[in-house]
């Protein structure tokens, strides 16, 4: 990789920029001072340091996030905080974005990327990759609608959802319940429900297949997703 481009990549700033750098003899490679934009490199074996700072490459960034209400799932909005505002500043220069969509009133686990490839494959209704929710619920979730959900529920559209898996934590006039569905139509745990006349009252995700928000991340907070993690997903 020319070391221009790589610089840039990181976050060093424009190519104008790290040209600067190179005229000024604040880029070394392998503890040589380097000039030169269109030097190449391998990032994954040079020791590279600018201004006396240790790059470190990333080719894709994988993030988890506990997503806070009040953020719309979004790169950008012109009325409402997004939740690429919520990404540690060191690495805004990745262009990440959200793995799907959670409404902005829900909380949970948001995966945020810039490989586009894995971004697609998880959101692809065809992959048939379930999302678990836990909500309150303001009306009595009974057995009957185990079935109903299973079976597919008609929303207000007309459009029929694929098999969701309902699981009831504890009935009565406001129930609490898991939902996971394997698509992400708008709204669309809210507008099931409503087709069964109840109103979700509280709504978070708490799975994406097998991989679950740590409980360790803070409201409004990210953590890098381990190698494990990242081979799951690119996996399930």
């Amino acid at each position: 990789m020319r070391l221009d481009k790589l610089l840039v990549h990181s976050g060093f700033g424009s190519r104008k920029d790290v040209k600067q750098m190179l005229k000024k003899k604040m880029v070394m490679v392998d503890n040589k001072i380097v000039k030169k934009a269109d030097v190449q490199v391998d990032p994954n074996k040079a020791e590279i340091y600018v201004n006396g700072e240790r790059l470190v490459y990333l080719s894709s960034v994988y993030l988890m996030l506990h997503k806070p209400p009040g953020h719309v799932s979004a790169t950008v909005d012109n009325r409402h905080p997004t939740v690429i505002d919520l990404v540690p500043k060191e690495l805004n220069h990745y262009d990440l974005a959200p793995v799907g969509r959670l409404d902005k009133d829900t909380e949970g686990l948001l995966i945020l990327t810039n490989d586009g490839q894995l971004n697609h494959r998880l959101t692809s209704p065809k992959h048939d990759v379930f999302k678990t929710y836990y909500a309150t619920i303001d009306g009595h979730v009974e057995d009957a609608h185990i079935k109903q959900f299973e079976d597919g529920v008609t929303l207000d559209d007309g459009y029929r959802t694929k098999p969701a898996r309902l699981t009831i934590i504890t009935a009565g006039e406001h129930s609490e319940i898991e939902i996971a569905i394997s698509e992400g139509k708008f709204h669309q745990v809210k507008r099931m429900f409503e087709a069964i006349d109840m109103k979700v009252t509280y709504l978070k995700r708490t799975s994406m297949g097998d991989l679950q928000l740590d409980p360790n991340i803070p409201m409004g907070q990210t953590r890098m997703l381990t190698d494990a993690e990242i081979s799951y997903l690119k996996n399930v």
